[in-house]
Order: C-alpha cells, then sequence, then structure tokens
C-alpha cells in the first residue's frame, strides 16, 4: 500500500484554514462559539496557523449533552475556534484519501452516495429475486464507544507517512474515548476502520451483495445457510481484528416475507415503503403544523418511496381538521 506523505503544511497553510472556517459555519451548533470567534478572526487564524506549524495543537475540552432520538447517545461537542475549524482543514487535505480506499459498498457520509445512493442500489440488488431471498442485517454493539485507538493508529500509519499529521491525528483521537459523536472527523474515521472489514467481505469472502450505513450491516443472498455462516465468520472477523462485537439483535430471515428495515425505509422485491417510526412522525407534524415547511421537510423521505396511498391518507385528514376548524368557528 503507498502511504500518503506531505501533507501536513497544506493543512496548516493560511488558504487552507480560511476555507476551512467557512466550511464549517455550515453546520448547526455553536453559535456563541462563532461570535467570539468573529470578533478576532483574522488574528485567529493566523494563531491556528502558528499552532500547528509548531505542533501545538491540543483538542480543546469537550461539552457533552445526552440526546434521545433515535436513541440515547452521548454527543460531544467542541468550540467552533479553533477545534471545527481545524477538524476542517484536515479534511480538506485527506478526505479524497480516506474516500479512494473505502469499497463502492459503504455510503454513510461520502459525497454523491448516502442515504438515497445506498437506497438505489439496494432497490437494484433486489431485482435480483433468487440471489436476494434471504437478508443478514447486524450492527456492531455500541461501536463508537469502543473503536479501540491502537488498531485506528495502526491503520492509519499504514495509510499516512506524514509524521507531523499523525501525530496531530492521534492526539485528535485521544482526546476522548471510542470516536466521540459530534467530531467532524469521527464520522470519517469510522469508515476508514471498518473499511478493513469491507474488503474483506468483498475480496476474500466474495459476497456479491453487501450494503454497509455506519455500523449497519445488510448482506443478501439466496442460500439461507450461506448467511448463517458468514455471521459466525463475520463475529470471529470483527473479535479479532478490530476488538469489535456484534449486537444479539442481528437476523437472518426472507425478504418477502419481512422487508429489509434499514436507513429509514422497508425494502422489499419491487418496491420500498417508509419506515413506520418516520411515517408516524410524518403525521403528527402534519397534524400539528400543516404548512409548506412541514410538507419540503419530509418530501425528500417521500419521493423515494413508494408514498402516493400515505400522501393521500395525509391530506383527507388535513381536509378534515380544516372543515371541522370552519366550523367551529
Amino acid at each position: 500500500m503507498k502511504r500518503a506523505g506531505n501533507l501536513y503544511p497544506q493543512i496548516c497553510s493560511i488558504p487552507n484554514l480560511i476555507l476551512a472556517d467557512r466550511l464549517a459555519r455550515r453546520r448547526k451548533g455553536g453559535q456563541r462559539s462563532l461570535r467570539a470567534h468573529d470578533r478576532r478572526r483574522g488574528c485567529n487564524i493566523i494563531t491556528l496557523h502558528n499552532t500547528l506549524m509548531d505542533g501545538e495543537y491540543k483538542t480543546s475540552p469537550y461539552n457533552t449533552f445526552p440526546v434521545y432520538e433515535p436513541k440515547e447517545r452521548t454527543v460531544y461537542c467542541l468550540p467552533f475556534y479553533p477545534d471545527r475549524i481545524a477538524q476542517y482543514a484536515i479534511l480538506n487535505v485527506i478526505e479524497t484519501i480516506f474516500t479512494d480506499c473505502f469499497t463502492a459498498d459503504t455510503y454513510s457520509c461520502i459525497k454523491g452516495r448516502g442515504i438515497h445512493g445506498m437506497q438505489k442500489k439496494l432497490q437494484k440488488a433486489l431485482n435480483d429475486r433468487e440471489g436476494t431471498r434471504y437478508c443478514l442485517k447486524l450492527d456492531i454493539r455500541k461501536f463508537y464507544p469502543q473503536v479501540d485507538h491502537d488498531i485506528l493508529k495502526a491503520l492509519l500509519l499504514r495509510k499516512f507517512k506524514d509524521k507531523a499529521l499523525l501525530a496531530l491525528l492521534f492526539e485528535i483521537i485521544d482526546s476522548a474515548e471510542g470516536l466521540p459523536i459530534g467530531n467532524y472527523l469521527s464520522q470519517f474515521f469510522a469508515n476508514f476502520f471498518l473499511s478493513c472489514l469491507d474488503h474483506w467481505l468483498k475480496e476474500v469472502k466474495k459476497v456479491k451483495y453487501y450494503f454497509r450505513y455506519a455500523d449497519d450491516l445488510v448482506l443478501l443472498s439466496g442460500d439461507k445457510a450461506y448467511l448463517h455462516q458468514l455471521l459466525a465468520d463475520i463475529r470471529e472477523y470483527l473479535k479479532e481484528e478490530l476488538n469489535l462485537t456484534l449486537k444479539d439483535n442481528y437476523q437472518v430471515f426472507p425478504v418477502a416475507a419481512r422487508g429489509i428495515d434499514v436507513i429509514g425505509y422497508v425494502f422489499f422485491h419491487g418496491y420500498c415503503l417508509l419506515r413506520k417510526s418516520i411515517k408516524q412522525r410524518y403525521c403528527r407534524k402534519m397534524a400539528k403544523q400543516p404548512n409548506a415547511q412541514s410538507i419540503s421537510a419530509y418530501d425528500g423521505w417521500l419521493k423515494h418511496c413508494k408514498s402516493k396511498h400515505l400522501r393521500k391518507k395525509v391530506c383527507t385528514n388535513l381536509m378534515t381538521l380544516i372543515l371541522n376548524k370552519k366550523v367551529a368557528a
């Protein structure tokens, strides 16, 4: 494997830091730290440049808070300056290096792929009804908190030879246990960490139909016994190579009977439906705030699935609500 080098000066350059500053503003949150940064923006950029060039950058203390949707997690938040700017500056330079080592079967946080990229590929695969009769669906137990720093660092050493860049990446990795959810770099580290699993499944195990979104894995086959054997092989590989374990909620099931519930949709041969929980949120939202903004917020979900009946039902309920309000008035 050819290792990439001479990247650190590009990361530290003033033009790259200015670009990182502009790109980081697109993310929501951290408005207070952003306003504080803007009062000294030019001076801060120069200070960050000097700090990086001197190898003295240290990750700021995290502000943590829980979120409960779709499940309980701890989110880690860093100030806009210097940390979010620094992480964008790093990704501006090395993102394509990460992306080039990913297989075509991973979709999370990759430009041009994402949820709807996976949706299209999965629906196309399901056109092969005999070859996709059964599904193995699984995910990794507490993936982000359980990422082993030593293994991640060893993988990065095989990809980069720039010592200053590696020192910076290692400092950020060691700033919290596992991979902190909320760090811009974490999603790329996560994909990179699991990319060896992707290559092993495609190149060694020769799996034809394989899809991964973050730590959610979907494998399809016409042979149920084959998927059960793959499950055992994956469990062993994750334990031996990445020090990870699977959740106990893995499933091997016939696609036609249950559908594949993943990335917000339920997939069948020939069509897909909106996941029940998203459908319920959509209906509640439209009942409370029936306006153009509410419609557009969910239109991106609805236009990619079989939703004619759902749209009709929601419109009928809305008309009933409007008429009832007029009568009451």
